[in-house]
């Protein structure tokens, strides 16, 4: 017998935490989370997001063994002022059990309905600042820090649950090139975009530099995705605590931005060392030596992840993102990195995956969401 319960102590935090570290014990491919950072998204007292969302989390339990867990999200902006009567699901692990899916997805279907919400979708978190989507292909590929894994069958499950695919993200690995291998049309094409907008390149040298620009990033970021199907606005107070949970990850090496000639910021992209496999060796706890493979990974790796781009919006299709790619071209030739990979960008967002033609690619994993009418 499955029985679903509401997770309210400490204790079923941590167990609702852990469960994933259990159910992907034996995988090679999963990266798991730091479990402090996830208790601290959970937490209402620490994650701001709560100001405008809530949340509840469930274990399921078979034989009084925990063999599932899921959370039930509302955004109350998405909502409330973009009219999207949407119900969230996250945080969705299960063993291979149909029973288990139905049982947890029941569950969440009823705190919507007790909330008058028209429909469900997920695997999401509560923004789009969150992980987001359904691994569906590339189960033998690590994920990022900022993606989910998930085992093939979770996508049978909720596809004999009839839900449906709505949102769906491609992710790349990209070739960097050799400096003098560098595909010579984005480095002319760069020049002359700067030349003809009267742009120039913004570089960092340490991280307390960057901390001023941050909110222009996430500014910017809010122009350029709003059209998006998945958008939500991101908030002042979520800024400033996305800004204190990733500043120690950054390097300023890896984060370019353009400005125009009164020094505006109208373009920048947030790359980071690949974490992953630093993150498989720390399996959840930076302390007390965990952090030294941060340190590692940050000073030594040949792979990197391109977490963020943003865009502004009277910029976008005119070549901007030849300057921040020629500019990041250089750096990674610099410090030996020799493949970039993508996180999730949304199928439609053909702008920026055309821009990848430039380069030897391989289109090695998709995600994506699953929505059903409550």
């Amino acid at each position: 017998m499955i029985v679903v319960k509401t997770v309210k102590s400490k204790k079923d935090f941590k167990n609702f935490v852990n469960f994933p570290f259990k159910l992907y014990k034996n995988s090679k491919f999963w990266v798991p989370p730091i479990s402090k950072e996830e208790l601290n998204t959970m937490d209402r007292s620490k994650n701001p997001v709560f100001k405008n969302a809530e949340a509840e989390y469930f274990l399921a339990y078979k034989e009084n063994k925990i063999v599932g867990r899921i959370a039930a999200i509302v955004n109350w902006i998405e909502v409330k002022e973009q009219k999207k009567n949407k119900l969230r699901f996250g945080w969705y692990d299960v063993i291979d059990d149909f029973e288990v899916s139905k049982k947890l997805i029941e569950s969440v279907i009823e705190f919507g309905k007790k909330r008058k919400l028209s429909f469900i979708e997920g695997p999401v978190g509560f923004s789009n600042m969150d992980k987001a989507g359904l691994l569906t292909y590339g189960y033998d590929e690590l994920n990022t820090m900022i993606t989910w894994y998930h085992n093939p069958y979770q996508k049978k499950h909720l596809e004999k649950l009839k839900m449906k695919k709505l949102a769906e993200w491609v992710e790349y690995k990209i070739k960097i090139f050799e400096e003098h291998e560098a595909p010579e049309k984005v480095k002319k094409f760069s020049e002359l975009i700067m030349k003809r907008y009267n742009l120039r390149q913004l570089n960092f040298k340490r991280t307390k530099d960057i901390v001023p620009y941050i909110d222009e990033m996430f500014d910017l970021l809010n122009k350029t995705y709003n059209t998006l199907q998945t958008f939500v606005p991101i908030q002042k107070y979520q800024v400033d605590h996305y800004k204190k949970k990733y500043i120690k990850y950054i390097h300023p090496d890896f984060i370019k931005s353009v400005v125009d000639e009164n020094d505006k910021l109208i373009a920048f992209a947030i790359t980071m060392p690949s974490f992953s496999r630093a993150l498989k060796k720390v399996n959840g706890k930076l302390f007390p030596f965990g952090f030294l493979n941060i340190l590692k990974a940050q000073k030594f790796n040949t792979k990197a992840s391109l977490y963020l781009i943003g865009v502004d919006p009277s910029y976008q299709n005119k070549g901007v993102t030849a300057i921040l790619f020629n500019d990041l071209q250089k750096m990674f030739n610099k410090r030996g990195i020799s493949e970039v990979e993508t996180n999730p960008e949304l199928i439609e967002n053909t702008s920026i995956q055309a821009f990848w033609k430039n380069y030897e690619t391989k289109m090695h994993k998709k995600r994506c969401t699953f929505t059903k009418k409550i």
